[in-house]
């Protein structure tokens, strides 16, 4: 035996279970197909939005609460700057379907929040050009997540603690025994206890056929663009932002390079077949839709991307993730399929897997994210 854990995958969410694993056990290894932090998955793209206040299940409000708090301890055990806390705006429009379900699920989980009318958010953030009917919902907690500067803390950190790490190491099966789980890359093989397969939009390799029926590989794509005033978009001035509305979605954060802003159309994933083979660059009619938004919304932004890319994700048919075991026998735990919207809870989901897996600490009120909810579906 190799072990008591492998974790299969060391981006946003693999990385983390390591983490967290190496606080419990240094008998714990990991296994990345490329390099840690690599810009071809999605971690790439320099930052992803942290906000405690949603859309979704209510019941992924205390991984927010335990995620919010893993940050600060990584921060602290690796003294990196990983969240720049500088809150957020949900902006829509006035009793329209996404700011009363924001409202709905903060009032339920007790979040913290102020509603700003139009006229507050004029005063405050006038980098926004807003509807007649435009309102908000300020979250003091939210901030922004450096995506690679996260990943590389958290793999060290656990380096510190006695984790093992192969890198440039694909995965190319995975097959259950009767004391543990067999892996192999090539013509090498390791056996493990239990392994955790958190790789994302390459997850699909290695499931079982009852839950590639319920996923998908998307296609994700992010743009930059360079601020007429850098001044009036760092951290300080301008929160991270989501603006939804019927026709039309877009999310953003401050510049964190004193120059260029995120703004990115959301819901514009498309489904591809290969995570290692699909177009990087942004179609005529992404560029199209990109340009008329972010120049009708944001006015200090200069209407030429000057940064794209694109990553694959993992989406569930519920955009609900997948965290748990295979069954309630099995020694796979799977940490995958957070359709786009994983990396703000990445510690609170680490935490989870890697403390389950070694069997320390099973977690209730999960249902909605396990793995068996697909087998009967």
């Amino acid at each position: 035996m190799d072990g008591k854990l492998a974790v299969i995958g060391l981006g946003s969410i693999g990385s983390m279970a390591l983490w967290q694993a190496s606080r419990l056990t240094d008998a714990v290894t990991g296994f990345e197909a490329h390099s840690p932090a690599h810009g071809r998955s999605a971690v790439g793209g320099d930052t992803r939005l942290f906000r405690m206040i949603y859309l979704g299940s209510p019941s992924l409000y205390p991984i927010l609460e335990r995620s919010r708090d893993l940050w600060a301890e990584l921060e602290a055990e690796t003294g990196q700057d990983i969240l720049t806390r500088c809150g957020g705006l949900s902006i829509g429009t006035a009793n329209g379907f996404y700011i009363n379900r924001l409202l709905q699920t903060a009032h339920l989980n007790g979040a913290a929040h102020e509603i700003l009318s139009r006229e507050d958010l004029t005063e405050r953030y006038p980098q926004h050009k807003l509807r007649a009917d435009d309102v908000a919902v300020y979250d003091p907690n939210a901030g922004v997540l450096r995506t690679d500067r996260a990943v590389t803390a958290a793999i060290g950190a656990a380096e510190a603690n006695g984790a093992t790490m192969h890198i440039n190491t694909p995965i190319d099966s995975i097959s259950e025994t009767d004391d543990g789980v067999v892996i192999t890359s090539g013509d090498r093989s390791w056996s493990f206890e239990n392994v955790i397969v958190a790789s994302g939009g390459w997850s699909q390799r290695l499931m079982p056929d009852y839950l590639k029926a319920h996923t998908e590989t998307r296609r994700v794509f992010l743009s930059w663009f360079v601020a007429r005033d850098a001044a009036h978009f760092t951290p300080e001035k301008f929160p991270i932002f989501s603006r939804m509305y019927e026709e039309r979605a877009i999310y953003g954060a401050p510049t964190v390079d004193g120059v260029t802003v995120k703004a990115t159309l959301d819901g514009r994933g498309t489904v591809t077949g290969d995570p290692d083979v699909f177009p990087r660059e942004l179609s005529e009619a992404e560029i199209a839709e990109t340009l008329e938004t972010v120049s009708d919304f944001i006015p200090g932004l200069i209407p030429t991307i000057v940064r794209s890319d694109a990553f694959p994700d993992l989406y569930t048919k519920d955009r609900n993730p997948l965290l748990g075991w295979l069954s309630k026998s099995s020694r796979i735990y799977f940490a995958t399929g957070f359709s786009g919207g994983g990396f703000k809870n990445a510690t609170g989901y680490g935490h989870i897997a890697a403390h389950e897996a070694l069997g320390k600490q099973p977690i209730e009120g999960l249902d909605f994210v396990r793995p068996e909810r697909f087998r009967t579906a």
